[in-house]
């Protein structure tokens, strides 16, 4: 997302500093800002103090696929929480606003059906998907705590499932597993019975609500939901990438990992009525343009 959120920042005539440690991104992403006069590019973890001068914060750091921030949970909890305590000191020294990049995952495995901003959650605090969970969750509170006490200009977006170009094709979520494993005509593995549901929002439709909510007024801080409320099986998901990649892989079925949402779906009605925002790309165009991207991925790579 980071990447896409650069492009779009600089397309708007904006100058933008990328600040990452490349855990799970990659230059290769940014190499086409590289030679642009308003782009520069810090390597830098967030778990450590930043000294810039800006007026504008866009908090993105932290691993959001299992895979990664399972590998190392007190670092992801560090990320999370120390990154934050220092992008908020950050902001607080230079007067900017601040967007975090909340998550879903604040809703744990949802008993509320579609998940509205006014509902808490049903998070395990111990469990093996908790160093992200929680430290979202840790996150979100730091933030609004600097808001009450030292009047911060905050955004806190809670982010549902997004999916597009430069996603790393090994980072275990479940569109890239798919796309990879449909172009080499492998089989495609469902954990559990493949009828939990997702909602998936295309990564243009959620940078664009990202500078929406930023360029709000000051209070509004949310947390606001933003996702594509349309809500799909991962069966289906799976069906459908077979088919626009025109695939011979079957579909195979494992174990359901640990805390594993079994619904999941943004009410989005605060984006709508504050941003004047919903997702516009469908999930059919959306997945083209992922498999396309993909596709020549693999290609370059052999």
């Amino acid at each position: 997302m980071g990447s896409h959120l650069c492009e779009k920042l600089i397309s708007h005539n904006n100058e933008v500093i990328s600040v990452d440690n490349y855990y799970t991104g990659s230059k290769q992403n940014i190499v086409k800002l590289i030679n642009n006069n308003n782009f520069e590019a810090i390597r830098h973890d967030v778990c450590f103090p930043l000294y810039l001068e800006v007026d504008e914060i866009y908090n993105l750091a932290c691993p959001a696929s299992p895979i990664h921030y399972q590998y190392d949970p007190v670092q992801t909890t560090k990320t999370s929480v120390h990154g934050a305590i220092n992008m908020l000191g950050l902001a607080k020294r230079t007067k900017a606003k601040i967007l975090q990049a909340s998550t879903s995952e604040v809703y744990g495995d949802p008993i509320e059906h579609p998940q509205t901003e006014s509902y808490w959650g049903n998070v395990n605090p111990i469990g093996i998907r908790s160093c992200y969970d929680e430290g979202k969750r840790c996150a979100e509170t730091l933030f609004f705590d600097y808001h009450r006490q030292h009047s911060l200009a905050i955004k806190v977006a809670r982010i549902f499932n997004t999916y597009g170009p430069r996603m790393h094709p090994n980072d275990g979520r479940v569109v890239s597993n798919f796309v990879i494993q449909a172009l080499g005509n492998e089989d495609i593995t469902i954990y559990g019975d493949g009828l939990q549901t997702r909602s998936f929002c295309y990564v243009d439709d959620l940078i664009d609500a990202f500078i929406l909510l930023m360029e709000t007024e000051n209070h509004v801080t949310g947390p606001i939901n933003l996702g594509n409320p349309t809500e799909h099986t991962i069966l289906q998901l799976a069906e459908l990438i077979i088919n626009i990649s025109n695939s011979k892989s079957n579909i195979v079925f494992e174990g359901l990992p640990k805390d594993d949402p079994k619904r999941r779906k943004p009410d989005i009605s605060a984006a709508k009525s504050t941003l004047n925002w919903e997702p516009k790309i469908s999930i059919s165009t959306g997945l083209q343009k992922t498999i396309e991207y993909f596709d020549n991925y693999l290609k370059a790579s052999n």
